[in-house]
C-alpha cells in the first residue's frame, strides 16, 4: 500500500513520517538546511506480514504544489496532517480540495503536536476538520491524535495502516505497465534509474519498454519494488527501475513522463474530459483560460475549451478539451487537477475521457453524445454506446482499447460481449453497429433512385456528390467500401465519372444503336491505343462527323465510353487498364510520381495519345498535378472499376 502525506507548511508531514517509519524522507541539503519538504521525499516501512508500506512525503509550502501533485499520483491511502495548534490552514484546505478532485477515498487524519494543545483544542479543530471532510470523498475519515515528539498516539495509527494495508483490493494488474515518473537520477556503476509508482499492470527484469510521450525504447536492466530487489513490479507498487539503451542520459526522461509497455505508448496534446471546477472559485471559468494541467507527475500548460455553454460556474462541472502546450502521455480514467497560469491556486480537476480528442466538430451535439458514453465505468458499455450513436465513421478499434490501456485478453473479451460489425480501412479495423453499414448502403441507393427520378436524362452522380448527399453520412474510406461492394454486387455502375443504379438505362434510338454497333468494335481492337476519330471517319466514307460526334457525346455524358480528347475516345475497361498501369508506375517512381514520359514509353502509346491521356486524368481527380509529377489521388480501380458492359 502507498501512503501519501497532505498538509499545510510546518504541520509535522516529514517528521511524522520519521516517527513512522524511522526514515527522514527530506534528502536534499536545502530541505536540511531550511527546515522544510521542498521535494517529494520516500520512505518504507516493513510489516509483520511480509509485505511494505511505502510512504510518499509531500511539500506542503503554497508555492510547491507542483511538487505535491507529482508524488499523488498512485497514492491508496492518504494521511492528511493537521497541527492541533494552528488547526486546519490554506494549504491543508488546498490539499484536501486535491484529494477530492483525484478521486481518494480511503484515509485519515493525523493531528500532530497534540500534546501542546488541550483537550478542549482538540476537540475544536477536531469539529472543524469533520466540517472540512463533510462534503469530500473522505468524509468520516478517523482522526488521530498524535506526537512525533513523544510517540503517543503512534501505535493506533500504525494499527489503522496495517489494518487497511490487509482490506485493500489487489492493484488492477490487468492493463499494460504504466509507470508515473517522479524522479530520474544516475549512479555510479549502475547507470540512469527511475522511480515512480506502477498505476497498471506488471513489468520484469529484461522487458523492453518505453518513455513517453517521446516514445524512447529503453530496457528494465533490474528494480526494486517498495525499496526491495526484485524480478518484477506489479501495478500498486513504487518501483525502482533500472534503464537500459544505447546512448541513454540521464537527461533524456524527466518527472512527467511514463515509462509504459511498448503496447501502451500513447501521445497527445488534445484531451476531452469531465471538468469540476472547486465551488471557492470567485468567478465562471471563461472559454479558452489559460491553465497548468497536473496529470500523472507532469506539468504542463494548456488552454481550457468549454464544449456546453460560454462559462463554467463555481462548483459546476463539464465536458472540455484540454489543448496541451506540448505532448503528453495520457488515458481513458486518468484524473488530473487544473491550476491558474500563474500557478497560485488550483481551479479544479477531473477525469479524461478521451486522450486522442479532434479539434473537428469538438462542440456539436454528436460529439458531446459520444463523451458521454466514454464516461461509463465499463468498456464494455462505454463501447456499446458509441455504436449505439452509429458514428459515420465507425469507432477506431486499436484507438479505443488504447484509450483504455487493455490487455490483448481484455479486448477480445470487450469484442465478444458487444455486437458489431467490423471493417478494415487501410489497416485500420473500424467497428461499426449491426445493422449501420447496410443503411449507409441503403442511403446511397435511395439518393441515386432520387436523382434519376428528377433527372432522367442524367447519367447519375459523381461520387463527391453521392457522398455529399443529406441523407449519406460516413467518411471517405467506408463510403468507397461501400460502393465496391455494391458494384461487385451489380446494384451499381459506374457511368463514366459517375454513379448510377445499374438498373437505370439510357437506351439509344434504333439509328443510334445502330451506329454504335458499327464504331464499338473499331474502338474495342485497338484496346489502350484507340483509334483517332478522324481514322474512324476514315475508314467508312458515309459517315457524317457531326451524326458521329452527337452519338459519342451522349453515349461518354451516359459513361458508355470515355471523352479523353476531342479526337479519341475510350472503352471504360480500356481506360481502367491505362490507370492502373499509370498507378503502378507511380508507386514504382522515387517520388512516387506519374511522368508522362514513362507512361508513354512503357506502353508504347502515341504522343498525341499521352498528353491528353494524363490531363483528363487530372481533370477527373485521379492525378494532380506538382513539381515533382503527378502524384495519384485516387485508386484507379475505385475510380474507373465497376462499370457496365458498353
Amino acid at each position: 500500500m502507498i501512503v501519501g502525506t497532505a498538509g499545510h507548511i510546518d504541520h509535522g508531514k516529514t517528521s511524522l513520517v520519521k516517527a513512522l517509519t524511522g526514515i527522514d524522507a527530506d534528502r536534499l541539503k536545502e530541505e536540511k538546511a531550511r527546515g522544510i519538504t521542498i521535494d517529494l521525499g520516500f520512505a518504507y516501512k516493513p510489516t509483520a506480514d511480509g509485505g511494505v508500506l511505502g510512504f510518499v512525503d509531500v511539500p506542503g509550502h503554497e508555492r510547491l504544489v507542483r511538487n505535491m501533485l507529482a508524488g499523488a499520483t498512485g497514492i491508496d491511502h492518504v494521511l492528511l496532517v493537521v497541527a492541533a495548534d494552528d488547526g486546519p490552514m490554506p494549504q491543508t484546505r488546498e490539499h484536501l480540495a486535491i484529494l477530492d478532485l483525484l478521486g481518494l477515498t480511503r484515509g485519515a487524519v493525523v493531528l500532530t503536536k497534540s500534546d501542546l494543545v488541550p483537550d478542549a483544542r482538540l476537540a475544536e479543530v477536531r469539529a472543524e476538520i469533520d466540517a472540512l471532510l463533510q462534503p469530500t470523498g473522505l468524509a468520516g475519515s478517523p482522526v488521530f491524535a498524535v506526537s512525533n515528539l513523544t510517540g503517543a498516539g503512534m501505535a493506533a495509527l500504525e494499527q489503522h495502516l496495517l489494518l487497511a494495508q490487509q482490506a485493500q483490493a489487489p492493484a488492477a494488474a490487468d492493463g499494460l505497465f504504466r509507470l508515473a515518473v517522479d524522479r530520474c537520477f544516475s549512479l555510479a556503476g549502475i547507470g540512469t534509474v527511475v522511480t515512480g509508482t506502477a498505476v497498471s499492470g506488471r513489468v520484469a527484469v529484461g522487458d523492453r519498454v518505453l518513455v513517453s510521450p517521446r516514445k524512447l525504447p529503453v530496457r528494465v536492466r533490474g528494480l526494486h519494488a517498495q525499496n526491495r530487489e526484485s524480478q518484477r513490479g506489479l501495478a500498486g507498487q513504487r518501483l525502482a527501475l533500472n534503464l537500459a539503451a544505447t546512448g541513454l542520459e540521464k537527461s533524456d526522461i524527466a518527472r512527467g513522463d511514463w515509462i509504459v509497455a511498448e503496447a501502451a505508448h500513447a501521445a497527445t496534446r488534445r484531451i476531452d474530459a469531465r471538468l469540476r471546477l472547486l465551488a471557492g472559485e470567485a468567478r465562471d471559468l471563461a472559454h479558452w483560460t489559460p491553465v497548468h494541467l497536473h496529470l500523472g507527475a507532469c506539468d504542463v500548460g494548456a488552454r481550457v475549451v468549454l464544449l456546453e455553454g460560454p462559462a463554467l460556474a463555481p462548483g459546476g462541472s463539464a465536458l472540455v478539451q484540454l489543448e496541451l502546450n506540448r505532448e503528453i502521455a495520457a488515458w481513458h480514467g486518468d484524473r488530473f487537477i487544473l491550476r491558474d497560469q500563474s500557478a497560485t491556486r488550483t481551479l479544479g480537476g477531473g477525469v479524461v475521457l478521451d486522450p486522442f480528442a479532434s479539434a473537428t466538430l469538438r462542440r456539436k451535439p454528436q460529439r458531446r453524445a459520444a463523451l458521454a458514453a466514454l464516461e461509463q465505468a465499463a468498456p464494455e458499455d462505454a463501447l456499446r454506446s458509441l455504436l449505439a450513436l452509429e458514428p459515420p465513421a465507425g469507432v477506431d478499434v486499436d484507438s479505443f482499447f488504447l484509450a483504455w490501456n487493455l490487455q490483448p485478453a481484455r479486448r477480445e473479451a470487450v469484442l465478444k460481449a458487444v455486437a458489431h460489425r467490423v471493417l478494415v480501412d487501410g489497416g485500420v479495423s473500424r467497428l461499426f453497429a449491426p445493422g449501420q453499414l447496410e443503411r449507409v448502403a441503403a442511403s446511397l441507393t435511395e439518393a441515386l433512385a432520387a436523382h434519376h427520378q428528377q433527372h432522367p436524362d442524367s447519367p447519375g452522380l459523381p461520387p463527391a456528390a453521392l457522398q455529399k448527399q443529406p441523407a449519406v453520412k460516413t467518411r471517405a474510406a467506408v463510403f468507397n467500401h461501400l460502393l465496391r461492394e455494391l458494384i461487385n454486387a451489380g446494384t451499381l455502375q459506374r457511368a463514366g465519372t459517375s454513379l448510377r443504379l445499374a438498373s437505370h438505362q439510357v437506351a439509344l434510338r434504333p439509328n443510334e444503336q445502330a451506329l454504335w454497333d458499327r464504331l464499338r468494335p473499331w474502338l474495342d481492337e485497338g484496346g489502350i491505343h484507340p483509334p483517332k476519330l478522324t481514322d474512324l471517319l476514315a475508314r467508312d466514307r458515309t459517315l457524317h462527323r457531326n451524326q458521329v460526334m452527337h452519338l459519342l457525346d451522349k453515349l461518354a455524358r451516359f459513361g458508355k465510353i470515355y471523352a479523353v480528347s476531342e479526337e479519341y475516345f475510350v472503352q471504360p475497361q480500356h481506360l481502367h487498364a491505362l490507370a492502373q498501369a499509370a498507378q503502378k508506375l507511380a508507386q514504382a517512381d522515387a517520388h512516387q510520381r506519374l511522368n508522362v514520359k514513362d507512361l508513354r514509353e512503357s506502353l508504347a502509346l502515341s504522343r498525341h495519345l499521352s498528353l491528353p491521356l494524363v490531363e483528363f486524368f487530372d481533370q477527373v481527380g485521379f492525378t494532380k498535378r506538382d513539381p515533382e509529377g503527378r502524384k495519384i489521388r485516387r485508386d484507379a480501380t475505385d475510380l474507373f472499376g465497376g462499370h457496365g458492359s458498353a
